[in-house]
């Protein structure tokens, strides 16, 4: 019944923050890992997602980071930018945290991250980011 519980929990919380995106993320394992989805909705939003400490916005600023620092990750990382949108946070705050991202983990890893934001903000006609800023390019 627990393991129940938990995964409730986490389907409610993955609903909120990554919404269809997430869904379908989870949908594409059950025919071949049904029990690594299962573990993601349960552990990752049941258990972690769900704990005190952290906002939603924050949790996905720290997902964005990590996701750009390890590289190869686009995919998720593509998931968790529709999640930062979700949760509130706008495209100017998800660049400067990609731009500060840049001195812990390098250009290429964070260009390759701004591409990803680039295609996920033009999804929803969030473009251009940040115009007629000082020191724009």
């Amino acid at each position: 019944m627990m393991e129940d519980e938990r995964y409730a929990r986490g389907l409610s919380i993955l609903d909120a923050v990554d919404g269809e995106s997430g869904h379908r993320v989870v949908d594409s394992l059950r025919d071949i890992a049904p029990d690594l989805a299962r573990h993601i909705v349960s552990h990752a939003f049941g258990d972690i997602y769900a704990r005190p400490g952290l906002q939603p916005r924050q949790r996905q600023l720290v997902t964005i980071g990590v996701l750009t620092a390890l590289g190869g990750c686009e995919p998720q990382l593509e998931v968790h930018l529709n999640a930062a949108l979700n949760v509130g946070l706008t495209p100017e705050e998800i660049v400067e945290a990609l731009i500060h991202s840049s001195v812990y983990c390098g250009f290429p890893k964070v260009l390759n991250a701004v591409f990803v934001a680039k295609r996920v903000f033009a999804e929803r006609g969030l473009l251009p980011v940040g115009a007629g800023r000082p020191g724009e390019v």
